[in-house]
């Protein structure tokens, strides 16, 4: 349904390298329902997700860092991963939270997991 995928492209003129990410929507988000049932906010925090996501659909944005790219507080960030988080899909989750702590009790940014269910990935 969306799907998140790098390009390097190389310059002959200036001879720099740029790698460039790009985001697909296939039209079946639409017709499956899944945009309509997720809502505009989920969607979109989705989307940002992605932005950050590795090749196993995990990713590590603080929720500072989702906050800015969402142009909202970091409550409000935190309340709609919250709900992406509990978000089902055909009895299934999107994404999953792991929050886990750095000797010496410091917690570490979430990881966040985007599930093959989400129809998501980076190639």
């Amino acid at each position: 349904m969306l799907s998140v995928e790098s390009q390097r492209e190389y310059s002959i003129t200036s001879g720099k390298a740029e790698t460039r990410i790009f985001v697909k929507m296939y039209v079946d988000a639409v017709h499956s329902g899944l945009i309509a049932d997720m809502g505009a906010e989920r969607w979109q925090t989705l989307c940002v997700l992605a932005a950050f996501m590795d090749a196993d659909g995990n990713c590590f944005p603080s929720q500072e860092l989702i906050a800015n790219r969402l142009k909202v507080t970091r409550e409000t960030a935190n309340r709609r991963i919250r709900a992406l988080c509990d978000y089902r899909w055909n009895g299934s989750p999107l994404v999953e939270k792991v929050r886990a702590r750095q000797k010496g009790g410091i917690w570490e940014n979430a990881r966040y997991t985007i599930k093959p269910i989400s129809n998501l990935g980076i190639f």
